[in-house]
Formats: C-alpha cells, structure tokens, sequence
C-alpha cells in the first residue's frame, strides 16, 4: 500500500487568509472565523476510513489481479474529489419541498457527508459485487474491517489530514452556520479578539485522565457527562469519586449502600445504609431476639414471644445479647439462656396444665 505522504488531500487551506472583495471604492479584505465544532469535525473524518474501504473491497471483488490496497491510493483521491464536489453543490441542488420526501432528510453535516461517503463506495463497485449476493455476505462485512485495520496500521491515511478535509465539507454543507463560525471581520486585530470568546473556540478537558476536545459552547455538555470528572458521591456519602466509577463505588464501597439486616432471614427486611448496620443491630436488638425466637418456637403466640423477649433480657446482662452479630450467634445465646431460665411454657400449656391439675383433684 503506498504511503499517504505522496500527496496533500487538504481540501482547505488552515491557515486564516483574508477574503478580497470589491466594494465599490475598492478592494475590501475581509477575515475569516475558521473555528469549527471539533467533535462533528472528528465524528465526520471516521466514516472516510470505512467509506474507502468498502469502494476498495467492492471494486476488487472476484478480480484476481487486484486486491484493495493497489486501488487503494487512486480511489481516496477520486472520493475526496467526488464529496468536494457533491458538498460544493449541496446547496444549490437542494430543494426541499414542503411535505416531499426531501423534507424529512437530515440536515446535519454528519449525516449529509456520510450518505456522500456511501454513494461515492457504491459507485466503485464492480460488475461481480452489483450481481451477486456479495453485498449482503458476512465475508464482505469482515474484509472490510480488516482493510480499515490494515490502513490505520500503515498509516494510509491519517486522521489530521481527514480531519483538514472534513472542515471543509462541513462548512459547504452547513449552510445554517450552526457547526462553524462565518462571521467576518474588518481586521485581523478584531478576529483575534472575536476568536478569544468564539462558541467554536476548541478546548481541551482538564479533568485528569480525559483528552476530549470540544469547542467552548459543548464545555457545559462535556463537563456534564465526562467520564474522569470528579464529583460527589451520588448516595450522599463523604467521597469525591470519579464519574466512571461512580457505580462500582456505589455498589461495593459507598458506606451509603443500601444492605440487607443480618438478620433478614428471619423477619429484619428493611434496607438500611451499610453505615448504619452497626447501629442498627443495637438498636433493633429487641425486635431482632423476638426474630430469632419465632424461628426457635414457631407455635408460639406472639404474647408468648414478647413474655419470652422480657424474660431473655432480665436474665442476660446487656453485652452478653448485643455481641451477638449474625442469627447464628444470637440464637446460640438465646438457647444457652433458656438453657437457664427453663422450659419455655407457652400459655397455651400453662392453661392445659393447670385443668390437668383440677381435673386430678377431682
């Protein structure tokens, strides 16, 4: 594959030259704003890879002599001479009829360029590609890729100069202005100054990590959705954690986290913040003895259970209970101390009993 320095495909001059018009009392030079959305600038330079690719694939496609990379060098120069033309013609041969299928069209550079980009491919393909089913195969799909793998690995055709040539689409075919500056200026003193506070002023983020470059009117939109911004944690906790982690913080570290009780498994099934577990524990002690002893005597009433609760915590010293962590620990407590206090007579036996008595007096 030869090698993309051979030739400049700059479809635009970066440099900032006045425009010379005449005015009647002479020729009047009038400077340019050249700044431009970075990002549509970018996204637009991406479809040039893929484009040629596919025009180089497809036109190769069944001949023996040829494979994509010896059309590959002729082919970029043709496409970036066919979207020159089709985005220098872009607004004279619009015509947009209201209520016509043109109406629904897109307007946005993006979309414009990249059907461009896709009409110059299916020009180039060959007879083979046109009559077969070669156009719908999977073996297609992935020469493609590897080609464009291919080219970005030999430096075919670098994103800089993609980037040159897609300013220059852009502004051919954004004829509302709304991603490049065309405002005019007098003097080269008033351009600068206009360039300081340009909505199209590109800017780098300095948010450690990220290389993003936007212009000055998306900085809000970036700074919204940066991935290596840092900001508060979105539980509430203490920490500044970075917007990509934000979820892994929340999920496995945040005090804030929302936990299950240890002792959910027998009846506390109120989520509470991991912060609070501790405090939790102690303070729910009451409700969570009345817990374990409903799974111990499940025949139990709950009259029966609060007796009990009453009759474990006079018994116990309050540390002996509070220690306890988990079900497993509070229960094993729970049973040594009834262990002590004796049987655990329900009222329900207690009455059985005492008609049991009557009736043997009798």
């Amino acid at each position: 594959m030869q090698s993309s320095s051979g030739i400049d495909l700059a479809a635009t001059n970066p440099e900032n030259t006045p425009e010379k018009i005449e005015d009647g009392k002479g020729v009047v030079s009038l400077f340019h704003c050249d700044l431009y959305d970075t990002e549509i600038v970018h996204k637009i330079a991406q479809v040039f890879l893929p484009g040629i690719a596919t025009a180089c694939v497809d036109n190769t496609t069944g001949d023996i002599f040829k494979i994509p990379a010896t059309v590959a060098f002729d082919l970029r120069k043709e496409m970036v001479e066919y979207l020159n033309q089709r985005s220098e013609n872009f607004v004279a041969e619009t015509v947009i009829v209201e209520g016509g299928p043109e109406a629904e069209a897109s307007d946005h550079p993006y979309d414009i360029i990249s059907d461009f980009v896709d009409d110059f491919a299916s020009l180039k393909r060959n007879l083979l590609s046109r009559v077969s089913g070669w156009l719908l195969s999977e073996k297609r799909e992935d020469k493609i890729d590897d080609f464009v793998q291919e080219m970005e690995i030999n430096g075919f055709w670098l994103v800089d100069k993609r980037e040159t040539i897609a300013q220059g689409l852009l502004k051919n075919v954004d004829f509302k202005n709304e991603y490049h500056c065309g405002m005019k200026f007098d003097s080269p003193e008033e351009l600068a100054e206009h360039v300081q506070s340009c909505g199209f002023r590109p800017m780098t983020c300095q948010n450690m990590g990220c290389n993003a470059v936007f212009c000055l009117r998306n900085s809000e939109k970036h700074d919204s959705a940066c991935a290596f911004k840092i900001i508060p944690c979105e539980q509430m906790c203490s920490e500044n954690v970075m917007r990509r982690e934000m979820d892994r913080h929340c999920v496995t570290v945040c005090p804030m986290r929302l936990v299950s009780c240890h002792f959910y498994a027998v009846g506390c099934q109120s989520p509470l913040p991991h912060s609070m577990l501790e405090q939790h524990r102690l303070d729910d002690l009451h409700s969570h003895l009345r817990y374990v002893l409903r799974s111990i005597h499940k025949e139990a009433s709950k009259e029966d259970l609060k007796q009990r609760v009453d009759q474990l915590e006079k018994a116990s010293s309050f540390n002996q209970l509070a220690n306890a962590q988990d079900v497993r620990s509070l229960t094993s407590a729970v049973k040594d101390l009834e262990t002590k206090l004796g049987p655990f007579r329900l009222n329900g036996e207690n009455k059985d009993n005492e008609e049991t008595g009557e009736t043997q007096k009798l």
